[in-house]
């Protein structure tokens, strides 16, 4: 595993470890304050590592690391496409 694919990997376990405090947070009925602050959370961590996704893949793209590995080579156009859907 890659340092990247770690980083991406220890983001979405942050992501996953807040949204449980957030699912435990409204069955015990929590403050609406701490529920939305902890779901904030979860989507900038979420947003975060698909930036990072992104990011990977077109620093992988214009090295050629991925077609070296097999992998299909997105286009700039797919590459823009995915990080527009997260903005």
């Amino acid at each position: 595993m890659s340092d990247a694919q770690k980083l991406i990997s220890n983001r979405l376990r942050r992501a996953r470890g807040q949204l449980e405090a957030v699912i435990a947070a409204v069955e015990a009925e929590g403050s609406c304050r701490d529920v939305v602050t902890q779901l904030a959370a979860v989507s900038r961590a979420l947003d975060r590592a698909g930036f990072a996704i992104v990011s990977t893949a077109m620093r992988e793209c214009l090295s050629g690391a991925d077609t070296e590995r097999g992998g299909d080579q997105p286009t700039p156009e797919e590459l823009e496409k995915l990080f527009l859907m997260l903005a």
